[in-house]
């Protein structure tokens, strides 16, 4: 995960069952203080380390691969499994990731963000609809405008409305099929092996 690192305004911890060096030359690349990596932890050992982060800094999300995560897995707010935990750790997971790169979790994250604003655009945008396309489908300009709808064309306003919010979720498939293309390039270079010299 070379020079991807984890969003600032999130506090970051690791802990594993690995060595305490693998764990911390890990977290050093992901962009987490060392002083906040724990190694050789056991699942119980997760759980309560946890629940420990969750009394300090209230919401813990936890990413794991493996059945020894699935305790933390579960205790954290958010459970996050990569593709090689399918097993225990997948069914212990809010989020289970396709993927095995650490970089997926930011991605997920982005695209949680990015779905949530989409939500509240097609909220805004059917409320405003709605507020002034049902009074024209009710007949408001017929008294002073003579001015009245059919059914026909209010069922076509109906349909207009549908599309539209319809078609502002599509534009955030597109946005991230773009995105997610240049980052598989990305992680693609990132495995080539190093030039010997």
């Amino acid at each position: 995960m070379q020079g991807q690192h984890i969003d600032e305004q999130f506090s970051h911890s690791s802990d594993a069952g690995d060595t305490q060096d693998a764990v911390t030359v890990i977290a050093q690349q992901a962009g987490v203080d060392p002083k906040s990596a724990w190694g050789g932890v056991s699942p119980k050992q997760k759980g309560l380390v946890i629940q420990q982060l969750q009394q300090q800094s209230g919401t813990v999300a936890m990413v794991g691969d493996g059945v020894n995560d699935a305790p933390a897995l579960a205790a954290a707010d958010v459970g996050i499994a990569m593709s090689g935990g399918m097993d225990a750790a997948g069914e212990a997971a809010s989020v289970v990731l396709m993927g095995d790169r650490l970089g997926q979790v930011l991605e997920a994250i982005d695209l949680g963000r990015a779905t949530y604003g989409k939500i509240k655009q097609n909220l805004a945008w059917a409320l405003v609809y709605n507020l002034i396309g049902i009074p024209l489908a009710a007949g408001a300009l017929l008294p002073q405008f003579g001015i009245a709808l059919s059914p026909s064309v209010a069922g076509g306003m109906m349909a207009f409305s549908s599309l539209a919010v319809v078609s502002n979720s599509l534009l955030l498939r597109a946005q991230f099929s773009g995105k997610a293309r240049q980052q598989q390039k990305f992680a693609q270079q990132d495995q080539q092996p190093l030039p010997q010299g």
